[in-house]
C-alpha cells in the first residue's frame, strides 16, 4: 500500500492580505503596529496643509478633508476623553487652516497642541487653538502677511479680502493665546528676518516669551498636561 502524501498546507495569506501588510510596511515602516487601549486621540498636522487645490504628489501634506471627520469622530466618541494635537507644519491653504483651528477651539473636550519642528504660517493658529500649547525647544514658527500666489491681481476688492482675511488670522491668534495684537503684527510685518519676505521666525523660547505658546516641553510634558486637564474636566462634570 502506498504511503499517504501528505496534504499541501494552504496558503492562508490572499492578496487582500498581502496588499494590508504592503501598505502597513509602506504607512508605518513596520509590519506590527503595537495596538493600545487609549482615552486620547492624536492628530497629526504634518508637512503642507492641503486645501482646495490638490498639491503634487511629492509633496508631503495634511488634507483638510481627512482631519475634520477625525475631529468630529473624536468629539462624539465617549471613549476618548482628551485630544493630542501635533504640528510639523510648513503651512499651506489660509481657509483650511483656519477652519482645522476653528473646529479644534470648538471642541468641548481637553485639547493639547504640541509644535516639532516648526508650526509656521498658517500652522500658528492651529497651534495656539487648544486649551494648552507646548512647543519644542528647537522648533519654530514662522509668522508673515498672507501671502499671494505669485499671481499679479489689481483687483482691489481682492486685497481687500486678503487683508479681510489676514485680519481673522491675527484675530484668531491673539484670542486663544496670550500674545497681544500690537506684538503679534510687529512679528508678521518686521524685516530683516527673512530673505526675501517679511516676518519672524520664532524659536522655542521665544515663542514663549511673546505669549504665543504657553510652555517649552515635548511629548511626556503634553500628555502629562493633556491627563491632568482631563482629570479637571471630569472633576467638572461631577460637580455639575
Amino acid at each position: 500500500m502506498a504511503p499517504a502524501v501528505p496534504e499541501k498546507p494552504k496558503n492562508t495569506t490572499n492578496k487582500k492580505d498581502e496588499q494590508n501588510i504592503i501598505d502597513t510596511i509602506k504607512n508605518f515602516g513596520q509590519t506590527n503596529i503595537p495596538q493600545t487601549e487609549s482615552n486620547i486621540h492624536c492628530i497629526n498636522i504634518i508637512g503642507q496643509v492641503e486645501g482646495h487645490m490638490i498639491l503634487p504628489p511629492q509633496n508631503k501634506t495634511t488634507k483638510y478633508e481627512h482631519i475634520i471627520p477625525q475631529i468630529v469622530a473624536a468629539e462624539q466618541n465617549d471613549k476618548i476623553e482628551g485630544i493630542l494635537i501635533i504640528l510639523n507644519t510648513v503651512g499651506g491653504d489660509v481657509e483650511a487652516g483656519l477652519a482645522l483651528a476653528e473646529m479644534l477651539s470648538s471642541l468641548s473636550k481637553p485639547t493639547v497642541t504640541l509644535v516639532l519642528g516648526g508650526g509656521h504660517s498658517i500652522g500658528v493658529p492651529i497651534a495656539v487653538s487648544s486649551d494648552y500649547s507646548y512647543i519644542a525647544e528647537t522648533a519654530t514658527m514662522t509668522i508673515h502677511p498672507i501671502r499671494l500666489t505669485g499671481l499679479v491681481i489689481g483687483v482691489p476688492q481682492t486685497f481687500e479680502y486678503l487683508d479681510k482675511m489676514q485680519e481673522r488670522v491675527v484675530r484668531f491668534v491673539t484670542k486663544h493665546s496670550k500674545v497681544s495684537e500690537e506684538k503679534f503684527k510687529e512679528l508678521m510685518y518686521k524685516t530683516g528676518d527673512l530673505a526675501r519676505d517679511i516676518g519672524t521666525n520664532v524659536i522655542g523660547s521665544d515663542a514663549v516669551k511673546y505669549g504665543l505658546i504657553d510652555e517649552v516641553g515635548g511629548l511626556g510634558q503634553a500628555l502629562k498636561k493633556l491627563k491632568s486637564l482631563i482629570e479637571l474636566s471630569k472633576k467638572g462634570d461631577m460637580l455639575q
